[in-house]
This record gives structure tokens, C-alpha cells and sequence, in this order.
């Protein structure tokens, strides 16, 4: 185990320096489409089971196939109609099985980051080495399908290690999404001391959770978006806020799910305040504006909590 369990420092909401978005934007919002490929018949994890049904479950496989083969369409013309650009969280296996979606991201401008190469093997229990070799192979497969750079990380299922953080900042990524700690970007603290950004990936309205677990029906889930949002573009006139919508498309895709979608677009496109970033775009203007002052605010709290 390592010496301090935290990749980040204790930073009080109140006090923080404070954040300005270009143009004056007082609130940066982003969509993180999941878009993901679950293997049939997995390799056993040690760790937690893949499946929720005996293999193979075919039921839960085809559920979420359904996304790649429908519902990402829908999603990604309802983005495209109010000018939301998508930062994919990518199962980067996804660009061998299913070229044509990310054809059809990059054609619509998307950043695209890795979720991992599947979502069904996981970094629990992975060396180091082990994890450089999936954080490598994300880099070399989105810079061949896309061109692109691998600036943003969001461990497959969440199943970020002990020192994953300090791998990805070694490897030249930029941003991460494994912790859940804030609504505004954070410094990450990690072993090699460089300069590594937390961007809020906010689970709260993840439509997975939301609506596979806590079963809200689908205007509850609107209204839970609208309230969010007004409650930080609100914080935002003092200090720039994020919030993510992270959303995957076997669930948001579905008919009766889409019109869902289209109004909460609405909604946040209809304020003048808006920056509709990427994840990248965030991460950046962060890490060149703002990363050091809230290095010396932290730096301080802890000088007076000594």
C-alpha cells in the first residue's frame, strides 16, 4: 500500500482561486459518450464477475450492442443538432470490430480517450507493466484510427489501480476521469510530479446509475440534469465550474429515452454562459491557466492545517 491512499489534496470549495473559461464562460459543459465493447465469453476476472447471468448471457450482451448498433446514431445526431461535440470514452477494441463509428466521430469533430481496450478486462490486479502495455496499445490505436493524441483516461469499469494515475501522467496523458472527488478540475498529485488534471466525470448523472440502479424514470432523469446543471451554472458566476454528462448509448439511445436527450440539450445550449468543451479542451485550459494557483491554494491549506 502506498504511504498516503490519495492521488489529490484536500481543497475547500470556498477560498479556491478563481477559474475563468475563455470568453468569460461561466460554466465548461462536456459529453462523455461510453462507447464500449463487451466481450461474449470474457476471460475470467479474479476480481468481480463480468456478467450478471451464467455464461453466456446473451441477454445482457446483446443489451448493450444494441448501443453500437443503434442507439449511437440516434445519440450522436441529437448531439450534433445543438452543436455538442462528444468526448468518447472508448473501448479502444472498438476501432478494429466497429470502424465505422469512429469514422463517424471523427467526421462530427469528437476527441476520442480510453475507456481501456475492453470493458470486460479490467486493471484490477494488473502490474505496472501490465497496465503500460494497455495505456500503449489505447495511444497507438487511437492515433492510428483517428489521428488524434491520448490526452484522457477513464479506467475500463472503473478498475483503476493504486498507482494507475502515476502511470498515465508518465506516459504524457493529460487528463483523467478515475476520480470523483470535485466539480471543478483538480491537480493529481503523482510520483513523477507532472502536471496531471482531474476533469469532473460526475457519476450522479451518469444515465447508467441512474436509470439501471436507482430505476428513475426518464422525466425524473431530465429534471435531475436541469437541476445540476442550474445549481453549478449558478456557482459558476463566481468561480468556472464543469459538469459532464457521461451517457451510453444502449440506454440513452433507446426510443423512449431519446427525447430525453434533445431537451436536456436544449436546456444547457439555451444559456449564454456555456463553454461546450471537450475533456481535452478542459484539461488544457486548466493545466495552462489555472493548475499552479490552485497548486499554491492547496499548498497553503496545508501549510495552515500543519
Amino acid at each position: 500500500m502506498q504511504p498516503e491512499p490519495f492521488s489529490y489534496d484536500y481543497a475547500p470549495y470556498l477560498g479556491r482561486p478563481k477559474i475563468v473559461w475563455p470568453d468569460g464562460k461561466r460554466l465548461a459543459f462536456w459529453v462523455a459518450p461510453n462507447i464500449e465493447f463487451y466481450e461474449y465469453a470474457p476471460p475470467k476476472s479474479a476480481a468481480r464477475t463480468v456478467w450478471y447471468r451464467p455464461e453466456p448471457d446473451i441477454l445482457n450482451y446483446s443489451m448493450r450492442d444494441y448501443g453500437n448498433r443503434v442507439g449511437f446514431d440516434r445519440m450522436a445526431d441529437v448531439m450534433a443538432r445543438y452543436g455538442v461535440r462528444g468526448s468518447v470514452s472508448l473501448n479502444v477494441a472498438l476501432c478494429d470490430h466497429f470502424p465505422e463509428i469512429i469514422e463517424r466521430c471523427c467526421e462530427l469533430d469528437w476527441e476520442l480517450f480510453s475507456h481501456g481496450i475492453y470493458n470486460t478486462r479490467y486493471l484490477y490486479g494488473m502490474t505496472e507493466d501490465e497496465q503500460r502495455q494497455v495505456i500503449r496499445d489505447s495511444r497507438d490505436t487511437i492515433r492510428r484510427i483517428s489521428g488524434q493524441s491520448l490526452d484522457g483516461w477513464l479506467s475500463p469499469a472503473i478498475s483503476n489501480e493504486e498507482t494507475t494515475q502515476d502511470l498515465l501522467a508518465e506516459e504524457g496523458l493529460v487528463y483523467t476521469l478515475d476520480l470523483f472527488h470535485d466539480d471543478q478540475p483538480m491537480p493529481v498529485k503523482t510520483r513523477s510530479g507532472k502536471r496531471f488534471v482531474s476533469v469532473p466525470y460526475m457519476m450522479d448523472v451518469n444515465d447508467v446509475p441512474v436509470l439501471n440502479f436507482r430505476n428513475i424514470s426518464p422525466q425524473d432523469y431530465l429534471q435531475l440534469i436541469k437541476d445540476h446543471f442550474d445549481q453549478l451554472y449558478e456557482e459558476g458566476a463566481e468561480s468556472g465550474t464543469v459538469m459532464c454528462l457521461p451517457l451510453h448509448p444502449y440506454l440513452i439511445g433507446q426510443p423512449h429515452r431519446l427525447w430525453l436527450l434533445d431537451e436536456a440539450l436544449k436546456y444547457v445550449t439555451s444559456h449564454d454562459g456555456v463553454w461546450l468543451a471537450t475533456g481535452r479542451e478542459i484539461a488544457k485550459w486548466y493545466r495552462d491557466n489555472h493548475y499552479d494557483d490552485a497548486n499554491a491554494f492547496i499548498a497553503g491549506v496545508k501549510g495552515n492545517a500543519a
